[in-house]
């Protein structure tokens, strides 16, 4: 009898247990977004191109996870990166090159400590560029997803 006297707290612990273990895996976890424009290039491009992006980093294993969807460009994509550092409408050089450019672009990238924390102040931003447009034809700044 005394065995099952035990039984709840023997449970209670297992619960607890696999909560402590379980809950550092999800807050390393962050995400991100980005809404493409034409008007976010600099200088400005007057396009019907538009796109969204969405991102997901694992700040333990600094693991950069994309979804970058678009439509409306003006011909098909010739080149696609992630650049900075840079704040909104300043120009950067590219950092992470997609390398897949079709929509949807999927991909994901280790980052190195000096990336991470570029990410995190909002340095970053997606540019997909066009023959038609060739220093890019939509941008979106990356920000932390509320």
């Amino acid at each position: 009898m005394r065995m099952h006297s035990f039984s709840p707290i023997v449970s209670a612990l297992a619960v607890s247990a696999a909560i402590f273990l379980a809950s550092p895996a999800l807050a390393d976890m962050e995400k991100f977004k980005a809404t493409l424009d034409g008007a976010q290039q600099n200088p400005p491009v007057t396009t019907k191109g538009k796109g969204t992006a969405t991102f997901t980093f694992d700040t333990a294993k600094k693991k950069l996870s994309w979804n970058v969807k678009y439509s409306g460009l003006s011909g098909p994509a010739v080149a696609g990166h992630i650049h900075g550092p840079a704040a909104v409408g300043e120009n950067a050089g590219p950092v992470i090159p997609f390398k897949k450019l079709k929509s949807p672009i999927k991909g994901s990238a280790v980052l190195t400590d000096a990336q991470a924390a570029d990410l995190e102040a909002g340095k970053y931003y997606v540019n997909v560029h066009t023959a038609a447009n060739k220093d890019g034809e939509i941008r979106g700044q990356i920000e932390k997803a509320m």
